[in-house]
């Protein structure tokens, strides 16, 4: 194993700190050099740096456990704003977003079977007028989108509704607006989004959060690190056969847990044209409806089942547009989860509703460039 430089220690001890202060904001040297096991002076030296670039601030004091009182740091909200997009199935949201992931301004346009070249004229369009908002300096762009990423050069491998085939969507970005950009599976942003903004998660956790909407995908955080495996396809959940001779999915195979589960299956099963109708008839107690949601929800738990099987993580968020259907979808997937899952195991697993909706993906993704190591772009700025 090489050795690090001592600029590679000195940026990995910035960018720990920095980190640290974003998740625990507010938090005092002393504390921060206690959960990094940085030295104090090592904490001081960088702090003192961060103020110096005006990401942190000293906002008070904190309470006294014997001597003087501490003086606690802040991450400084609106020194510097990122960009977030959600490149959902029907539209297309992009926002800046500052960096305790406040959103600033919006811009949302529809999307009308557009794919391959149209879809990619939508995104430079929603970029377009975020880029003129008055919100500076802006320092990077982070892209949810659906498919297979190359999240480290920033290329979608593939993403079957977008007819994107090795699109190099990150360099095409940097190239187009001259700043840093990153890339990543639009169901692992969301994962990061309910993990840094959601219900109080500690930063060390692990967790994994099942986006359940047109297509299915999950994040998995372990130790609060975003898990992609080696290929970075991890969570890919939607694209497994569950059902031996199901349905044709967009994948190309049969029986994939999208055909079954997802709102797009649900829709097609009851022949409607929106899950708005979906939901107008379950809630009016509909026959068929209540079946289609029952055994979507079902197979969604065999699937969550496997995934403790197979990783034993005990957090486990819903997010997307199946949450609509509530308590009665929600008892049938833990229900079924719990029946096909390990007794011991399961026993142990929270089930529980993600908070921030279609937000979730946007704030990831911008706040991904922070926590995963992105950081140096933010001591400079365009």
């Amino acid at each position: 194993m090489k050795k690090a430089t001592h600029q590679q220690t000195k940026q990995h001890n910035r960018d720990l700190v920095l980190r640290t202060i974003f998740a625990n904001d507010p938090i005092s040297r002393a504390e921060i050099a206690r959960v990094t096991h940085l030295t104090r002076t090592t904490v001081s030296d960088v702090v003192s740096g961060l103020i110096i670039e005006g990401l942190v601030d000293e906002v008070g004091r904190g309470e006294s456990i014997g001597g003087k009182s501490p003086i606690l740091l802040s991450v400084i909200a609106d020194s510097r704003y990122l960009i977030g997009l959600n490149l959902a199935q029907d539209r297309f949201i992009g926002a800046v977003v500052n960096l305790r992931g406040e959103i600033k301004e919006t811009v949302e346009v529809e999307v009308h079977d557009d794919n391959g070249e149209k879809a990619l004229q939508l995104v430079y369009q929603i970029l377009d007028q975020l880029i003129r908002k008055k919100h500076k300096p802006l320092v990077g762009i982070g892209v949810g989108t659906p498919g297979l990423i190359n999240t480290r050069e920033g290329i979608v491998l593939s993403a079957v509704n977008l007819e994107w085939e090795n699109l190099p969507l990150g360099s095409l970005l940097q190239k187009k607006y001259k700043i840093p950009v990153l890339v990543l599976n639009d169901s692992q942003a969301t994962a990061i989004g309910e993990y840094v903004y959601g219900n109080k998660h500690k930063p060390d956790e692990n967790l994994i959060v099942v986006n359940v909407k047109y297509g299915i995908g999950a994040g998995i955080l372990v130790n609060g690190q975003l898990f992609q495996g080696d290929g970075g396809g991890a969570g890919e959940i939607g694209h497994v056969v569950v059902q031996e001779n199901g349905e044709l999915c967009r994948c190309g195979k049969h029986g994939c847990l999208e055909t079954i589960s997802s709102a797009r299956a649900v829709m097609q099963h009851l022949k409607v044209d929106s899950l708005d109708a979906v939901h107008s008839a379950f809630e009016a107690g509909g026959t068929k409806a209540k079946e289609s949601i029952e055994r979507a929800a079902r197979y969604l738990g065999i699937s969550l089942a496997n995934l403790i099987g197979t990783l034993n993580i005990q957090k486990i968020v819903l997010t997307g547009d199946m949450t609509r259907f509530g308590t009665s979808w929600l008892e049938t997937v833990n229900s079924s989860m719990r029946n096909a899952a390990l007794t011991r195991m399961s026993e142990g697993t929270q089930l529980e509703l993600g908070t921030l909706d279609y937000r979730a993906c946007i704030l990831g993704a911008s706040a991904f460039l922070l926590l995963d190591g992105y950081s140096p772009l933010f001591g400079g700025a365009n």
